[in-house]
């Protein structure tokens, strides 16, 4: 009898270690499969974020081709110059003003990337200082160096519009000032966790916090620069001032299409499929749309299809998507695209009405369409948006968010230009930018002996 006992007994020994061997192998797959998923989600905001920084190579490309041969040296080493100045400045102090915990203002902590970053992906309890970025469970210097692509953006939009004209210092000094304070301070209101997402804003990839942020700071550097030297006549007229090299400028232009698959597929920071394919279509519509809706314009209102508003169009395209592309569908960013193309065109002879003086077309392409971006979220979103029957809350909401950036913005750079302008000085002098300021600021030139060719020819 025993011995049947002891069998039945041995029976349930081994039933009860080969459940504890299997809750133990299923427990470790699960450990597995969690730490794959970080991995991967990791890999693809790295690779992403490759992506985005390569997009300095579109800009320095497209804002060199759009300018003079004389000027060309300046641009490319301020287009290179701007992401080293925007590393330090994020590095001490804008990611800890943008991310960390403080109030719905602005973050507190995490100068020089110090604090902890236990995200609930690592840890049950999260106990970290940025909890702003708690819900990618990607390692803390994958989202330091994916949101600093982005901030480096920002300042890199500034580069064209004041381009021809600016000390090449100042700009140095206002790119610190632009990603260690100016950028960071509205990042907080509208990702950080500050009162712009407390009310609901919708950012996506940074339609307003990435390209309306540059836009408006742009537009004042332009306004307290003023135009290049014979831009304008007295009369009011503008006169064009040709751009050197269009070859240039539509290679930058396909290096920030490219780039823009970074942009806005990689602000998931996780490698979800289904979430990257739609915003990778909507973001690639958003652009095509663009261009073709600022081809048609531009031939109806300039009587040609003119390459540089083509160019402008694709990425005004690009602009407005960002903000919506992860909630809209292949429709709606068609839309957003064509509004965006047209938008564009309308802005540049707006701009240059004004007096204002773009050369690149930066405010046209970021400002406006930033805007136009951020406001289309709430007519065209599936989940929020007027046109799908969700009413005009979310859009007055986008409104508000939209208000708020023109206003710090303009207020803190204005303040900036202006403390610069009186201490250093913000312009060259009118010799050195009619002898070019890759000359004057540099002493080398992009194309060594052009000038002397050129005139040799005419002289022949």
């Amino acid at each position: 009898m025993m011995k049947k006992y002891d069998v039945i007994i041995g029976l349930v020994l081994v039933l009860m270690l080969a459940v504890s061997a299997q809750a133990q192998t299923l427990e470790q797959t699960s450990q597995q499969t969690a730490e794959l998923r970080i991995a991967a989600d990791t890999v693809w905001t790295l690779i992403t974020a490759m992506l985005v920084f390569f997009m300095n190579a579109g800009f320095a490309t497209l804002e060199s081709g759009l300018c003079r041969a004389k000027n060309a040296v300046n641009i490319l080493a301020k287009n290179l110059i701007v992401f080293a100045i925007s590393s330090l400045a994020f590095w001490i102090v804008g990611f800890g003003f943008m991310f960390a915990d403080g109030n719905s203002l602005i973050g507190l902590h995490g100068w020089f990337l110090s604090g902890a970053d236990n995200s609930p992906a690592k840890a049950e309890v999260y106990s970290g200082v940025f909890s702003s970025l708690n819900w990618t469970g990607v390692p803390l210097l994958a989202k330091f160096f994916f949101q600093l692509v982005f901030a480096g953006t920002a300042a890199t939009i500034v580069s064209g519009a004041v381009a021809e004209r600016i000390k090449f210092i100042s700009f140095i000094v206002f790119s610190y000032l632009m990603v260690g304070v100016i950028y960071p301070v509205f990042g907080h209101w509208a990702w950080g966790g500050g009162w712009l997402s407390q009310l609901g804003f919708h950012d996506f990839a940074g339609s307003t916090v990435v390209h309306s942020v540059g836009g408006w700071a742009a537009l004042m550097g332009a306004i307290f620069l003023g135009p290049r030297i014979g831009k304008y006549n007295r009369d009011g007229t503008a006169n064009a001032i040709p751009a050197h090299n269009m070859g240039l400028a539509t290679l930058g232009t396909f290096i920030l299409w490219v780039g823009w698959f970074g942009f806005n597929p990689g602000s998931t920071m996780a490698a979800d499929w289904a979430a990257i394919a739609k915003i990778t279509v909507n973001t690639n519509m958003a652009a095509c749309a663009g261009a073709f809706s600022a081809t048609v314009v531009a031939w109806m209102v300039l009587g040609k299809p003119d390459l540089s508003m083509i160019l402008n169009g694709t990425l005004a395209g690009l602009v407005a998507i960002t903000a919506s592309c992860d909630d809209v569908t292949v429709m709606g960013s068609v839309a957003i695209g064509i509004v965006a193309g047209a938008l564009v065109v309308a802005g540049v002879l707006f701009f240059d009405r004004r007096h204002v003086d773009d050369p690149v077309g930066a405010l046209s392409v970021h400002l406006i369409n930033g805007v136009w971006g951020t406001f289309a979220y709430g007519l065209f979103s599936t989940s929020n948006g007027l046109f799908y029957g969700a009413g005009a809350k979310q859009a007055l909401t986008q409104v508000i968010g939209i208000l708020g950036c023109g206003a710090l913005v303009v207020v803190i750079s204005s303040l900036s230009w202006w403390l610069i302008k009186a201490t250093i000085g913000l312009r060259v002098t009118e010799a050195e930018e009619m002898d070019g300021l890759d000359i004057g600021e540099h002493g080398i030139e992009a194309y060594h002996g052009l000038a002397q060719t050129s005139e040799s020819a005419a002289g022949g």
